[in-house]
């Protein structure tokens, strides 16, 4: 039992990776983008080729080189269709839904139907022995991985010019636009930003298990799920959610098997929506009654 809780912080860690993509893309300009599992795919996929060129140290040196990836796969996403399906979700859905099976495709034609694995870096071979539990160096390096993540998009979302555009623009795209803040650029930074982060958390998923073409379709729904629970465009939200998520599904697990696991997970995410159906925080704002 005391085993199962690194097992499920390095989870939690794994979906607040994929979920913080999403919380640009999904919770703050309203698109759906099942893409995003390609995105996630895309940057494992980075790392395994970089073996080649780094051997065992592939893993720290894809982590910019896939954020830039699969960023530049989403910007050109957003610049080709998605621009033209802003404010209708459902459209959006189903056009990148499309586009998700192409790359899924794609990636058979290049790499092959089965799965690859990617050697972890010989830093992070062995265990910690912390409090009567013992903690693999990659599961925590997940973790140190997503808490800095977390710290540098608040610190950009906060502390910078654009970030603060970003805000503006999330709250009141009309406002912010007679303010000047040129809206198409935002959307386009924010898109490569939270496709960016889809191929940092596919670096990571490397270091737990063997990749493959599907890989991303393992994880987008829970990911989906971190965003609606923790509240739409929600920084704080998405973690507290990870952090529920990963650890309701590793100690459920252990107790019964993975399916029943998802089973218990998706129960428990219903009932709580049916108490707050807009998630844990709320975005609040002053509205004519």
């Amino acid at each position: 039992m005391i085993d199962q809780l690194p097992v499920g912080l390095s989870i939690a860690g794994a979906l607040l990776l994929i979920a913080l993509g999403l919380t640009f893309t999904f919770g703050q300009m309203g698109v759906i983008n099942m893409a995003h599992g390609e995105f996630i795919m895309a940057g494992a996929y980075t790392a395994y080729l970089l073996q080649d060129l780094a051997d065992d140290k592939a893993v720290f040196l894809a982590l910019p080189v896939a954020f830039g990836v699969a960023g530049a796969m989403g910007l050109i996403l957003e610049r080709l269709a998605i621009r033209r399906f802003y404010g209708r979700p459902l459209d959006t859905l189903l056009l990148t839904w499309g586009v998700s099976l192409v790359l899924q495709q794609l990636a058979r034609d290049l790499f092959g139907a089965p799965n690859v694995n990617v050697t972890a870096p010989g830093l992070l071979e062995g265990r910690l022995a912390l409090g009567g539990m013992t903690i693999p160096y990659t599961r925590l390096f997940i973790m140190v991985l997503a808490v800095a993540c977390v710290a540098a998009i608040w610190l950009y979302m906060n502390r910078s010019r654009q970030g603060r555009r970003m805000r503006a623009v999330m709250q009141n795209r009309e406002l912010a636009a007679c303010s000047g803040v040129v809206t198409e650029r935002v959307d386009q930074l924010t898109f490569f930003i939270g496709s960016g982060l889809a191929g940092v958390a596919g670096v990571a998923l490397t270091l737990i298990g063997p990749i493959g073409p599907s890989l991303g379709t393992n994880y987008i729904v829970d990911a989906f799920l971190v965003v609606v629970a923790g509240g739409l465009g929600r920084l704080r939200g998405a973690v507290l959610a990870a952090l529920a998520l990963g650890l309701l599904n590793s100690f459920v697990e252990f107790w019964t098997d993975a399916s029943s696991a998802k089973v218990v997970v998706f129960v428990a995410i219903v009932a709580f929506l049916q108490v707050r159906p807009q998630g844990m925080f709320v975005l609040r704002s002053r509205a004519l009654t």
